[in-house]
């Protein structure tokens, strides 16, 4: 049993009886604690009732589906580790599913291993920020709090998800320096991570989304075939 993961509450949402079935068994030896349900609904009730340290939904769960779960869970600024589970693996579906608030994605059909080790990801990644010494960054108008994992700009609240929270996170640390894709894939990711490096690229944008709106200078620049680097820059232009 890996110890990162021992004792790790986990909400599965899933409307397949027999692959439910066969994940509740394969999790819970793994040493989580598995509570499952076979609708959106009821994933979005036992969420925000029990608090799990993670959450895998199927993109196509009755009532409400995975997508809609997520963005209702973001949207009240519950930053839960989400593993999204679906069958359509269209770029433009993977990004949907990203946009939504989801952390990573697995499609259908895949192997347990890939599930586990993208769950190990996740818990600890989450462990991590959870452990963070607290400490105030700043850089130009942007500040984070690792304590409270509050993130402002000019005094404005701005909502991450774990995933937006922890790349912003290793920025910041070294502000003005440029990191490789390969560093923040290891260090936001894990040595493990086996999916898409373009889901960095997506990551970066959502920050981008979030951290500069037009008028403002921008924080996130892009070193083209090396990185990317947190340091304040020209304002973004104000579309007409």
């Amino acid at each position: 049993m890996a110890p990162e993961v021992q004792a790790c509450s986990l909400l599965l949402a899933d409307d397949d009886a027999r692959l439910r079935q066969f994940l509740e068994l394969e999790l819970s030896e793994e040493g989580y604690a598995v509570q499952s349900c076979s609708d959106g609904m009821a994933a979005l009730m036992a969420i925000r009732q029990q608090s799990p340290q993670l959450v895998i939904l199927d993109w196509m769960l009755p009532d409400l589906s995975g997508v809609e779960v997520c963005q209702r869970l973001r949207s009240t600024g519950l930053q839960v580790p989400v593993l999204m589970l679906t069958g359509r693996d269209a770029v433009s579906d993977r990004v949907e599913a990203l946009d939504a608030g989801a952390d990573d994605y697995l499609v259908k059909p895949f192997s347990i291993e890939e599930l586990l080790a993208r769950l190990r990801a996740l818990a600890r990644r989450g462990q991590s920020a959870k452990g963070a010494t607290a400490e105030q960054l700043q850089v130009d108008d942007l500040v984070l709090n690792t304590a409270s994992h509050e993130v402002s700009r000019g005094g404005m609240a701005v909502h991450l998800s774990l995933t937006e929270y922890s790349l912003l996170l290793e920025l910041m640390r070294d502000p003005g320096r440029v990191q490789s894709r390969e560093h923040l894939l290891q260090k936001v990711w894990g040595e493990s991570f086996v999916g898409d490096s373009n889901v960095l690229d997506v990551y970066v944008r959502y920050l981008r989304r979030k951290l500069e709106p037009a008028g403002q200078p921008t924080l996130l620049q892009t070193v083209r075939g090396v990185g990317f680097l947190l340091k304040a820059g020209e304002p973004r232009a104000v579309a007409p």
